[in-house]
């Protein structure tokens, strides 16, 4: 049985909702981040030394990283489904965005998310208009113009296609749901790039994605009701 060790508001909804496209049956481990830090707890270093989330257990395997595990998922237990043909050029798109993912667009909204913080957070009265100036001034001059440069190629590729590889839907589409939805949250993702807003739309609207949040629990990047 394939264990998921899900840590609330993370990555691993993502590879809760692959499972239940695939229709294949799985556990959950659940961990709770902490509530001052939002780090994950400790006990998920017994899983991974990194001890972070997602990360799966299967047939005595434990395996980290969302693309690894999507890809894996995929490969031992699709069947077929969800990803291009071997040795298409579909399949080589297909691959391209399962890494882009995390590769070019995730650090840049953790990098905002690590400034926003700075900007934002506690510090003494002394410090804080110097260190404040600076957070602004880095995302204005570097961040948010590599975010919108990101979001518009993201906006454009999805005028090719239905979905990012192409007519159907793959797992290369989840895994770039996470990005898109934290973009949609805290980068600047709204109505104005009308593709993307309707790619999670449409994402949010799958009967698979509905009941990985049910399973799955506290998710603040899903639609509100």
């Amino acid at each position: 049985m394939i264990v998921v060790h899900h840590l609330n508001n993370s990555r691993s909804q993502r590879v809760l909702w692959l499972l239940e496209e695939l229709g294949v049956p799985y556990e959950i481990q659940r961990y709770q981040r902490d509530a001052r830090t939002m780090l994950a707890p400790p006990e998920l270093k017994k899983v991974h030394p990194l001890g972070k989330s997602p990360v799966i257990t299967d047939d005595g395997r434990t395996i980290a990283e969302s693309g690894l595990i999507l890809e894996y998922l995929v490969e031992r237990y699709g069947a077929g489904k969800l990803a291009p043909p071997a040795g298409s050029e579909e399949r080589l798109r297909y691959g391209y965005w399962m890494h882009y993912a995390e590769g070019s667009a995730m650090p840049w909204l953790l990098l905002k998310l690590v400034f926003d913080r700075i900007e934002g957070g506690p510090m003494p009265f002394f410090i804080r208009p110097v260190a404040r100036g600076i957070a602004q001034k880095v995302k204005q001059t570097f961040i948010t113009p590599q975010l919108q440069l990101h979001l518009d190629y993201l906006e454009g590729e999805l005028g090719r296609s239905e979905w990012f590889v192409g007519n159907e839907f793959t797992a290369a589409d989840i895994q770039l749901s996470f990005p898109l939805e934290a973009a949609a949250v805290r980068g600047g993702l709204d109505q104005t790039r009308p593709r993307l807003y309707a790619f999670l739309q449409k994402i949010h609207a799958r009967p698979a994605y509905r009941r990985a949040l049910e399973r799955g629990g506290q998710y603040d990047f899903a639609p509100k009701e």
